[in-house]
């Protein structure tokens, strides 16, 4: 005997039909929503100097605290918006200020002035990344299907430069340019795009197959 009152089984049947519908939105739009999210995480980094040059100092402020914990923002190996130049090395900064401090917290702290600009909120390897993501997962979105998947071996390959460049800097044995940082994230970026789309346009497209309401029928 069924227990279910006709309120409880109506409940539950828009409730899997709503799930069902989120699977099939998400099934047919996930490379849109994965792309605004990738646009809104590089996008920001990049606002926060404009609004600075602009006078908004609060909201440019709140943006450069939101990423504190997810980049080390030093200046010399960030870039800048509005000034001179577009990066700094750190005897290019401001002489006798917290640009120049040799205490690594002090000067990540130095977001710019009128003069040099205002640095972005994420580092020159971290916006190279970022933002060769977003470039790459835009154009996999116009060709879908007609991307080929990035053999694994050739995936393990282009993730060398940027641990042979990040670690030997942070071992110090070298320094690094930022033309060193910006090409091995546009390549760390491109072969985590390149390696992830494929898959996640054959399993995302199964769920939409899965969800559709003919196959339910």
């Amino acid at each position: 005997m069924n227990s279910q009152t006709p309120l409880q089984s109506g409940a539950g049947n828009r409730f899997v039909a709503a799930i069902d519908g989120f699977a099939a939105f998400i099934g047919k739009r996930w490379a849109l929503v994965i792309n605004v999210m990738i646009l809104l995480y590089v996008g920001l980094p990049l606002l926060a100097p404009v609004l600075m040059n602009v006078g908004a100092e609060l909201p440019a402020r709140i943006i450069y605290t939101i990423y504190i914990p997810f980049c080390h923002q030093l200046p010399e190996r960030s870039y800048f918006i509005g000034g001179d130049s577009l990066v700094y090395n750190i005897s290019e900064l401001p002489a006798g200020t917290i640009a120049q401090s040799d205490n690594i917290f002090l000067r990540r702290s130095y977001i710019g002035d009128h003069e040099h600009g205002y640095k972005t909120a994420l580092c020159q390897r971290d916006i190279a990344i970022y933002g060769t993501m977003f470039i790459v997962a835009l154009l996999f979105s116009l060709r879908r299907s007609r991307v080929p998947r990035l053999p694994f071996k050739f995936f393990v390959l282009m993730l060398i430069p940027i641990a042979v460049d990040g670690l030997s800097q942070l071992f110090g044995l070298r320094t690094s340019n930022w033309y060193l940082r910006t090409l091995t994230g546009v390549l760390f970026g491109l072969a985590v795009i390149w390696l992830a789309y494929p898959y996640l346009q054959q399993s995302f497209g199964q769920m939409s197959i899965k969800s559709s309401p003919s196959r339910r029928g």
